[in-house]
């Protein structure tokens, strides 16, 4: 089978910036996400997408991508000869290459479990605080800010526990896309995904609520951190039946 082509998938040129990247990421991800469109939601194509967007979306594994990319079209063009017919020598190195390639792919039981704990000490475990850190404190923050919305301390203080959670959201994304994460926990690592998106979409909610006092804002960023939640006790469960 084909490797999958991320550009396509994620329905991007080549050439194009990891801003164009990013937004194309979170337009598809939303399009096939259950609870915004169940119309459109589709588990494997959504998975596609994250597979996609953890090689485009870190200029690091981009450039190994692209490189990739590069090499094979030149060996392709390299097979045929006049006529179209291929060498037997360019059969043979094409042969050993692809061969050499599925040993790499390889994984022993023992890589499978190393790769594992990698994944949740280096993955799982920090992003999971850094949302607990986001996602706890909200219902105190609003019963402090609840004595006077319009009191200009109060507010500061709950602009400043947005601002801190918009620097956890960010580190948490980073660590997130830092590792693909094993078959295994396929489904936590899905869990996980959703459970940033709604944290990211429940503060801009918040934020708006601060720049108008529209409570509208307010109680739809409050459901959307309960939404988070339980796609990060959704997360949790996967990972106790595999660990």
């Amino acid at each position: 089978m084909a490797d999958p082509d991320h550009y396509r998938i994620l329905e991007v040129s080549p050439t194009a910036t990891q801003a164009e990247i990013k937004q194309a990421y979170r337009r598809l991800a939303k399009l096939f996400h259950p609870d915004r469109n169940r119309s459109t939601n589709n588990h494997e194509k959504i998975t596609t997408v994250i597979a996609a967007y953890e090689v485009l979306g870190d200029p690091h594994n981009r450039r190994s991508y692209d490189q990739l990319r590069i090499y094979r079209t030149q060996l392709d063009a390299g097979f045929s000869s006049d006529g179209g017919s291929p060498a037997k020598n360019q059969r043979q190195q094409r042969t050993a290459a692809a061969q050499a390639h599925y040993r790499k792919q390889q994984k022993t039981g023992q890589q499978a479990d190393t790769e594992l704990d990698q994944w949740l000490k280096l993955v799982y475990t920090p992003v999971n605080r850094l949302i607990r850190d986001i996602l706890d404190p909200l219902k105190d923050e609003i019963n402090d800010l609840s004595a006077d919305p319009f009191d200009d301390e109060l507010m500061r203080d709950f602009q400043l526990y947005l601002e801190d959670c918009q620097d956890w959201l960010m580190q948490a994304e980073k660590i997130f896309r830092s590792l693909p994460n094993p078959a295994s926990v396929a489904g936590a690592a899905e869990h996980l995904f959703y459970c940033l998106n709604r944290v990211e979409d429940g503060i801009e909610q918040l934020e708006y609520f601060t720049a108008n006092y529209d409570e509208d804002y307010l109680h739809t960023g409050q459901e959307l951190f309960r939404i988070a939640k339980g796609l990060l006790r959704d997360a949790q469960a996967v990972v106790r039946a595999v660990a």
